[in-house]
Parts: structure tokens; C-alpha cells; sequence
């Protein structure tokens, strides 16, 4: 058995150690279809998987609405300024702004806080992203003079990296506890769906216990989404998900990873750095194909230098199927078979995840997908009830949730100099961890050419291997190549777009993003000096280097030797 400790006025709650596997409102692992087995555990009451309950109220029958707080000058009661319904990253810092300004605040959960990214997601992803990273440092130390990579000195322990990466997720859903309950948010354990014209939300206990009604003057819709997967022949009984990857207990020998986007080639590129004979199954020509070909075309050529199969023009998967041994044997729509396979990971997209909350009969509006309809303010079109993050589609990175759940938070109970509090979805920096990472921000170059005309378009770009590399006695083509693009428009050649891959690429694109944002131009990037040697230099030195239009995008000028700034005091 487990015990939590609750802050505050919670309890004190024992559960059986099974309760660890994650099936959360904001992280819905696993899910298969609407009548699949794990979508009827989401449903489920039954009482043989106990969750953490996290109560800090006592709860009632539900034929009577709690009231606690009721809003001045308002004549009706709520038991809420605002309940939050899902509790990932950008539920939870909405909540925790909301508490700060004096709301009272409660989220509903079912599973694991922090959501998706905290539990099978981000951080997770990047634990097993630092384990490849150092497997590829260990196969490159032959070039610095270190031996002993090919002896048996070297061995790397799935289990270990799993087991620790496991405890370090378990210690950051305790900080989110604690961080929730020191702002004065309540946790209320359960599923949650809106009544008929979302005049409350329902929360269905774990426990068994009857379902309690809440009335919050202000309802955010913070669930996220879910991994889905195709249709096909066995896929669903021999396939696992991104979440799935998670659960692995051992390293494969061999996988056959399918999907085009940002998590199928990271975890592709995770798997064959660590040792898994890998392939990537794309439905056309490459992955990453909404990204600049720059990025595409880099990343292609760098996972194929690694060792990763990729197979083209597929159109996907048709059937997978078990062989005399057990392994699977992997049947792709173009004709083409992959056999003995030890793991098949789809990673084909994701889908909302809003079946549980009711909608339709709240009058809430969807669009194709089942996504939550918003506008600028995150505001759904019924009054009171808004929606952010995954569940809404639109720039599907925790950070953005982030911002977005604060800024509404912001607008709903900062007061009046708030009241226009809004994110911006323009211009957001967002890093692929692929082997070698991604980093890139604004329009691609085809994107800047169809908005802006091709004549209006100026494009600066550069590719080389990092100086890591230099030593290295091997022919300059089979060194690893990190490649850069700016993208400029405009008479001034403002930058509309950057781009890198390449070692180094996930840690600086941060402060180009901020400059970007601040709408810097080529001379602005120009006149900043160069920070040698390091990778990122070549963004302020591409050639030709000081000849653009001295036009500068800066509240204070940094061109022609201006002096720096000062504060106003």
C-alpha cells in the first residue's frame, strides 16, 4: 500500500500500488476507440482500480447543488469563482493565477497531475531523448581519443533509465499537488461532464459514490487529448501509442515506428540511438513535411545516415499480424512487409479529448475533429465556459496552454487593467527533439512566398558540420550537418521565419524567438556580435553579413554603434 499526504484539509488515503498507471481526464492513455476496453475503464466506477483521492470537502448526494460562495451583486450562488476540468499544465497555472487574485478555484482530475506532458509526454520524451543523446556521445568518443566503447565495459539498462524516469515523474505530480494546494485551488477526483445547458458540471466520483453537481460562474475546459489510432487489420490488438512507448519494460530489437510528425521521428530517433533496429513507415514522400524542406530534407538525410529505415509512399499501415514466434509481421497499403518485429508504434495523430464532458448537450460548439470552438479570449460561444489548450487544436504545446490558461485567468480576476488579457498563437518558437533536434519559428519559406510574394521574399541560409565534428577524421559528407535559414520580407527584411537543425538547436532558439517576437530585422540580427565558436553565431553572421536595409525593428536602436539602453528610473 500507498500513503499520501494531502496539504491542507485533505486526508490522509491509502491505495494499492496499481494505482500509479495513468489514465487521466488531461492524459487519457491508451485509448483505442470510443468502445474499446480502455475508454470503458475511463467510464468505469467499479472499485478494483482505486485512485488517489484527493478530497478537500466532504461530499454529498447529488440531489442537492453545493453552494459556497456567492458572487456580490449577483443573485445566484455558485459553488466556484472558477472550476477548471482537467488538470495539465495549462489547467493548473490558470487555476493557480486565478487563486492569486482572491478567486476561489477548484480543478477536476481523474488521473496523474500535470497531464499529458508531465506523464506521458514532454518530460518523459526528453528523459529518453538524454539517454539517446548520451548513447550517441558514447559512440563518438572514438574520435576524442576515449576507448572502450566496443568492449563489454559499456551496456545500457532500459529498466534502470525506465525506473528512475518513473520515480522523477511520480516526485513532479507531488510538486503539482503541493503547488496547487499552497495557492488554495481545491482538487476534486472524478470525471466530469457538463449538464444539459451547462448550467453545472457533474463529477462522477472514483470511489463509487454518488455523482456531486458544482455551479462555477466561471467553467475552463482544460482536457487535452489523446493519442488515436488507425483502422486496420490487428492494429489496435498489436500496436501501442506514443502514451504505450511509455509502458515499454524493455528495449526492442527491432520496432517499426509509423507517423510523419514530431513524435514519431523523435521516438524513432530514440530507439535506434539506444540500439533498436528501427524503421519509419510515412504515408509519402518524407516526415516533417510541414515544416521548411530545409528542416525535412536535413532530417531525412541525418535519419537515414543513422541507420533508420524509412519507408516511403506507404499510405500507412493495412494489417498487422503475429508470426509462429510471436513477432509481428507488419503489412503496409503500398504492398510492402516488415517482419519480425518486436514493437509496432503508431504515432498518427491525436484527437481531443472531449467524449466524457457532454458537450452537445451543453450547447457547446465543435468544429471537424470534435475540437473545441474559441475565440481570441479562449471563450467558447456558451457565456461562462471557456477552452484551451490541446482540446481546441490550435498550437498544441504546453508553454501555450501555459500562457493561455494565465492570460485568461489574467482577464477573468485581475481587474480592469486586465481586461483585455489575450495570448498571441503568431510567432511561436516550438523545438522537435529529434536526433538532431529541430528549432523554428514563424512561416517557412514557401509560407512567406505565398503571403508575402516571392519578389517580396529574401531568404538567408547556411549549412556546415559543427565544429564537435572537426576532428573527426571521416569525409566531410558523413559528418553530421546542422542547417540554418532566415527567412525576410519586406523592403526593411524583417524576419518572418527561422529554422535550424542541428546539434545545439533545442537551447538556442529561445532568445531568437524573443527577437523575433520584438520584430527584429536582419540588420538588428546583424548588428548583434557573434559569440565564437558556437553554432548559433552563423544566424548573426549570414553572408552577406551588415548589407541589409539599416532599418531596425527595435524600440531602441542597436544599429550603427548606438549606445545600450537604460531604464527609465
Amino acid at each position: 500500500m500507498k500513503f499520501y499526504l494531502i496539504p491542507s484539509t485533505m486526508l490522509i488515503v491509502a491505495t494499492a500500488a496499481s494505482s500509479a498507471r495513468n489514465f487521466s481526464v488531461a492524459a487519457f492513455s491508451i485509448v483505442r476507440s470510443r468502445n474499446s476496453p480502455a475508454v470503458s475503464r475511463f467510464f468505469s466506477t467499479s472499485n478494483d482500480r482505486k485512485l488517489k483521492i484527493r478530497p478537500t470537502f466532504i461530499q454529498r448526494s447529488s440531489s442537492s447543488t453545493l453552494s459556497m460562495s456567492t458572487e456580490s451583486g449577483d443573485d445566484e450562488s455558485y459553488d466556484y469563482d472558477y472550476l477548471v476540468i482537467g488538470a495539465g499544465s495549462g489547467g493548473i497555472a490558470s487555476a493557480r493565477r486565478a487563486a492569486s487574485y482572491g478567486a476561489k478555484v477548484a480543478v477536476v482530475e481523474k488521473g496523474r497531475l500535470g497531464g499529458t506532458c508531465v506523464n506521458v509526454g514532454c518530460v518523459p520524451k526528453k528523459v529518453m531523448w538524454n539517454a539517446a543523446s548520451i548513447a550517441e556521445t558514447l559512440h563518438d568518443m572514438k574520435h576524442y581519443g576515449f576507448s572502450g566503447y566496443d568492449s563489454d565495459a559499456i551496456s545500457f539498462d532500459w529498466g534502470f533509465i525506465k525506473e528512475n524516469r518513473d520515480k522523477y515523474i511520480v516526485r513532479l505530480n507531488g510538486i503539482y499537488e503541493r503547488n496547487m494546494a499552497n495557492s488554495g485551488v481545491h482538487s476534486i477526483l472524478g470525471t466530469a461532464s457538463f449538464s444539459e445547458g451547462a448550467k453545472g458540471v457533474v463529477v462522477k466520483p472514483d470511489d463509487g459514490s454518488d455523482p456531486v453537481t458544482y455551479k462555477a460562474k466561471n467553467v475552463l475546459i482544460a482536457t487535452g487529448g489523446y493519442p488515436t489510432l488507425p483502422d486496420g487489420e490487428g492494429i489496435r490488438e498489436h500496436a501501442i501509442s506514443s502514451d504505450g512507448f511509455f509502458e515499454l519494460e524493455e528495449l526492442p530489437g527491432k520496432a517499426v515506428v509509423v507517423g510523419a510528425g514530431y513524435i514519431a521521428v523523435e521516438l524513432a530517433g530514440v530507439l535506434q540511438a539506444l540500439g533498436t533496429d528501427t524503421s519509419l513507415v510515412v504515408r509519402k514522400g518524407k516526415a516533417m513535411r510541414e515544416f521548411d524542406d530545409m528542416i525535412a530534407d536535413t532530417l531525412d538525410d541525418e535519419m537515414q545516415r543513422q541507420g533508420i529505415n524509412i519507408y516511403r509512399n506507404t499510405n500507412g499501415v493495412k494489417k498487422i499480424e503475429l508470426d509462429s514466434d510471436g513477432l509481428k509481421i507488419v503489412t503496409l497499403n503500398n504492398g510492402e512487409v516488415i517482419g519480425g518485429v518486436d514493437t509496432v508504434l503508431i504515432a498518427t495523430g491525436r484527437s481531443p479529448l472531449v467524449e466524457p464532458l457532454n458537450l452537445p448537450d451543453a450547447g457547446i460548439k465543435q468544429r471537424d475533429g470534435g475540437y473545441v470552438v474559441t475565440d481570441e479570449y479562449s471563450a467558447t460561444n456558451v457565456d461562462g465556459v471557456f477552452a484551451l489548450g490541446d482540446v481546441c487544436g490550435n498550437v498544441e504545446l504546453t508553454p501555450m496552454a501555459i500562457a493561455a490558461g494565465r492570460r485568461l485567468a489574467d482577464r477573468l480576476f485581475g481587474g480592469p487593467e486586465w481586461k483585455d488579457a489575450k495570448v498571441s498563437y503568431d510567432n511561436v518558437p516550438t523545438v522537435v527533439f529529434s536526433h538532431p533536434p529541430v528549432g523554428t519559428i514563424g512561416l517557412t519559406e514557401a509560407q512567406a512566398i505565398e503571403k508575402y510574394g516571392e519578389g517580396n521574399v529574401k531568404i538567408y541560409k547556411s549549412k556546415f558540420s559543427n565544429l564537435y565534428y572537426g576532428p573527426w577524421q571521416v569525409e566531410a559528407d558523413d559528418k553530421p550537418k546542422t542547417a540554418m535559414k532566415l527567412v525576410c520580407a519586406g523592403k526593411d527584411e524583417l524576419v518572418v521565419g527561422l529554422h535550424v537543425i542541428g546539434m545545439g538547436a533545442d537551447e538556442m532558439l529561445q532568445g531568437f524567438g524573443i527577437a523575433m517576437k520584438m520584430g527584429a530585422t536582419k540588420a538588428d540580427f546583424d548588428a548583434c556580435v557573434a559569440i565564437h565558436p558556437t553554432a548559433s553565431e552563423e544566424f548573426v553572421t549570414m553572408f552577406p553579413w551588415g548589407l541589409s536595409n539599416q532599418v531596425t525593428g527595435a524600440k531602441h536602436s542597436p544599429l550603427n554603434g548606438a549606445p545600450s539602453p537604460e531604464p527609465s528610473i
